[in-house]
This record gives structure tokens, sequence and C-alpha cells, in this order.
């Protein structure tokens, strides 16, 4: 039995890792991937240390970083975690399960799906979720973008490097912080539809438009578009302990200033609790609690079980 397996490769999950591995704590990190969505953001100006990097830029000096300690790391997915003789089974899309005395949950979260028509069919041929990874594939074209948060005006600052054109769809005004409106709104190739819905991305074997129906007159347009960015917000990767640890309405681990969940052993951070602010930074911080956390507990129950023998 290992003392901790953490699951996921983001911020929160290599810092616990490093922290977990400088305590000498027998590990395991399982992911399917390094760096989470850390990677997908083009900017990055509030990471102390960085008055400017790109996130995939960051993440690979965290794996550097966590490389040097030479602990193991498995690139598959977790499906489930649960209590058994007084640690924890973790079970995994490849490879025998694991079994660990305590784990910590840093799964993060994934992007939300408009759920329309032609959605799914066109992933990969004209929608996308991740404007860093793919916006230069857009050179000259006329895009969408759906959302008007943060991570959907970033998306559309983003874009203003690459395409001709960049129509920003929101259900509401745009909600994304001063600074970025202000930059989009000077966009010249930028056009707003807010108050309105994607009801359908149109095409056959690409992208070639999106259906925009108003909220307000219900009216309909089509916008001729190659691509279309969805950055309508994330939702928490918590199906793994779903039915063993506590989860708010939003489906986040509710977790305490400690990182501990409701279950002894299990702990969690960053995006996929109840932490405010998903920030890069706070994930981070959020990692690092955890691993001294369940450090604790992993000393507390050794002393434990040496008394009792």
């Amino acid at each position: 039995m290992r003392d901790t397996v953490i699951v996921g490769g983001g911020p929160a999950g290599m810092t616990a890792a490093v922290y977990a591995a400088r305590k000498r704590v027998d590990l395991l990190l399982i992911s399917h991937d390094l760096g989470g969505q850390a990677s997908w953001s083009w900017n990055v100006e509030n990471y102390m240390g960085f008055s400017y990097i790109k996130g995939v830029d960051l993440m690979h000096r965290f794996e550097e970083h966590m490389r040097e300690f030479g602990f193991p790391v498995e690139y598959t997915m977790v499906t489930q975690v649960e209590k058994r003789n007084g640690g924890f089974l973790v079970h995994k899309e490849k490879g025998a399960p694991e079994r660990a005395l305590s784990i910590i949950v840093a799964s993060g979260k994934s992007p939300r799906r408009l759920e329309v028509p032609g959605e799914e069919r066109l992933i990969g041929r004209g929608v996308s979720y991740c404007a860093t990874c793919d916006a230069p594939i857009f050179r000259g074209m006329d895009v969408a973008v759906v959302g008007g948060g943060n991570s959907a005006l970033s998306a559309a600052i983003q874009l203003t490097n690459y395409a001709k054109s960049i129509s920003v769809v929101s259900i509401a005004d745009w909600t994304g912080d001063p600074v970025l409106r202000d930059t989009l709104m000077s966009a010249e190739n930028v056009t707003a539809y807010k108050y309105c819905d994607v009801v359908e991305i149109t095409g056959e074997l690409l992208v070639s438009g999106i259906r925009v129906r108003s909220r307000r007159d219900g009216r309909e347009t089509i916008v001729p578009v190659k691509g279309v960015f969805v950055e309508i917000g994330q939702r928490p990767n918590s199906s793994i302990v779903r039915g063993l640890a506590d989860l708010n309405e939003a489906g986040e681990i509710i977790a305490d200033c400690s990182c501990k969940t409701n279950v002894p052993g299990l702990f969690a951070a960053g995006d996929v609790t109840t932490v405010p602010e998903k920030q890069i930074i706070v994930a981070a911080g959020e990692g690092a609690k955890a691993a001294l956390s369940a450090y604790d507990y992993i000393i507390r129950y050794r002393g434990s079980a040496q008394q009792a023998a």
C-alpha cells in the first residue's frame, strides 16, 4: 500500500507531488496529461516570479521541477476511488487498481458543452474548447466565440491576432474583467451578439456557421464561421468520488482550509474543490496544503498503528 496517490497533473496535482516527495512520502501521481487546463492559458501575468509567461511554458517549468524527485507517474484516467480496509482503492482505465493510505484529488475541471445540434459531430472539425491550442489554425478565417466571461473574452482577444473576424455570442452582457472588455471592444474585427443563444452549429464535414437566436425577440440569424470556440464555463471532474465525498450543488468537492474532505484520509485541491477563485497560483497553493495535510495524516496513522501493535 502506497502512502498516497495523487489524482491529477495540473498545478495542484504537480505541486502536491513535489511537496509530498520532499517529505519522502511513497507516492504515485496518476493523470491523463501534465499541465491540465493551465497549459491552455495564453498570457499568464499574475503568477509571482513571472511578469509574463505562457501557460504551457509555466507548466513545463512545473513538470521539470517535479521530475527532479523521480517518483512514478502513470498516464491514464482514474475511474473511481473507494474506501477499503483502512485505506483507499483507486480504479483506473488501464492497469490494476492502486491501494493507498491517503488520496489527494486534484482532477480539475473540464469545459462545458453547448449541447446543441452539430457540436458533437464537428468537434475537431471547427469546434474547439481551447483557443490557445487552436487559434493559429484559423488564421484569416471568420470564427465565433461563445461566452461572455473572462475565458471567453480572453479567447476572443487571442483570436484577434489570427482570425479575420470574431463574433462573440453571449446570453447576457459581457461579465469578464473590465480590462478584457475594454481591450475587446477596441478591436476592429469583433462583433458582439449579446443576449443570444447558439442553437445549432452548421456544416457537413467542417463547420460552416452558427445559428444564433435572440433572447429578446426570438429572431434567428445564421452567422457564417469556420471555427467555433466554446467558452461557457467548466464542470468539476469529481465523479470519481461521487457517493464517497461530500459535493456541493455545482459538483465541487467540499474541502476545508486544510484541504480535508468529510472522509478521513481523502484530501482535495484546486479547481475540483469549493475553494474560491480558480487561478493557477491558488491551485498550486492548495496542492501544497493538501500534501502537507496528507503527510500529517500518514504520520498520525502510522503512530496510532504502532501504539496498537
